[in-house]
């Protein structure tokens, strides 16, 4: 027994799914399945609760070519593991994880980003302009870059897409920039979240670096929130923040979080200088950087410049 349902948003796409209610004397994939119409039939989009490997993660790190980052990192992301890269809009989230794609390449790892808030020339653009060299990494077919068009997308379509790109060209490392898009892109909000659950979960056992984005409401401050609480996914959380120091906003990069090992607890500088990521020493002149408003406790007003 196969059963077919539908359902029309107020935005986007007509969403259609499916479910195999019996099939006697043969296992299957209970639950619903994603499926659209297409020229020559249809085409359907199974859950991934059966694609799941079994099998010893793969040992090594993912390093970012940033000393600082590596330092807070412990030598970078472990392979297999979830990050979560938090921060209000516009401080680099983006960008960080675009120097772990572009670290990923030069070590010759395939990489896949899927963009939801930012076109995919901004994203090369902009980090050619910071000497990351996307641009040719894309033309190698090192990272592939896709742009996810709101309400185009159901959930399984997305994992499906994802699972393509990690089974059939050897992805690694995949990036999604950023959750926020991805809930406002797919409307059935609880459902696209028990997916994002069962997509990391399948990349983990895949032995990929999944890289998630979060945009948290606000810009200064301890008392940001995020639109959804996927921090219970993430094996390892970077925060991001804006603070103010000497008349000036700046940037402060930390790590909340790794299950895998340890992690350097101080907070450092981040920011472009002369065009290239840069990440200074521990802010160890402040107190309170997390407020967005510091308090100085050091000996000289002048702060560690980025290197």
């Amino acid at each position: 027994m196969i059963g077919l349902e539908q359902q029309i948003l107020d935005f986007g796409l007509v969403r259609r799914r499916l479910e195999i209610s019996k099939l006697r004397g043969v296992s299957y994939v209970g639950g619903f399945h994603d499926f659209k119409i297409e020229t020559g039939g249809l085409c359907v989009f199974p859950r991934l609760e059966n694609r799941r490997q079994v099998r010893p993660l793969p040992k090594g790190s993912l390093a970012s070519g940033l000393a600082g980052v590596d330092r807070l990192l412990d030598d970078g992301l472990p392979m297999g593991t979830c990050t979560l890269i938090l921060g209000p809009s516009g401080v680099g989230k983006s960008t960080l994880a675009a120097q772990f794609l572009c670290a990923a390449a030069s070590r010759k790892i395939h990489s896949a980003a899927f963009l939801f808030d930012e076109q995919r020339t901004t994203f090369i653009s902009r980090s050619d302009e910071l000497g990351l060299n996307m641009s040719k990494s894309a033309a190698r077919g090192m990272v592939a870059i896709a742009k996810v068009e709101p309400g185009t997308m159901s959930p399984g379509e997305f994992s499906h897409a994802v699972r393509k790109a990690v089974e059939d060209h050897d992805v690694r490392v995949v990036l999604i920039d950023s959750l926020t898009g991805y809930l406002t892109a797919i409307p059935e909000r609880d459902s696209a979240v028990v997916r994002l659950h069962e997509l990391t979960s399948y990349l983990a056992s895949c032995g990929v670096v999944t890289i998630l984005t979060v945009a948290q409401q606000g810009m200064m401050g301890a008392a940001m929130f995020s639109p959804v609480d996927v921090s219970y996914i993430a094996d390892t959380i970077v925060m991001l923040r804006f603070f103010e120091a000497q008349g000036e906003v700046k940037k402060a990069l930390s790590v909340v979080k790794k299950r895998t090992g340890k992690h350097e607890n101080t907070l450092r500088e981040f920011g472009v200088l002369e065009n290239r990521l840069h990440v200074g020493e521990p802010l160890t002149q402040f107190r309170g950087v997390l407020t967005g408003v510091p308090e100085f406790v050091g000996g000289s007003l002048n702060t560690t410049r980025p290197k």
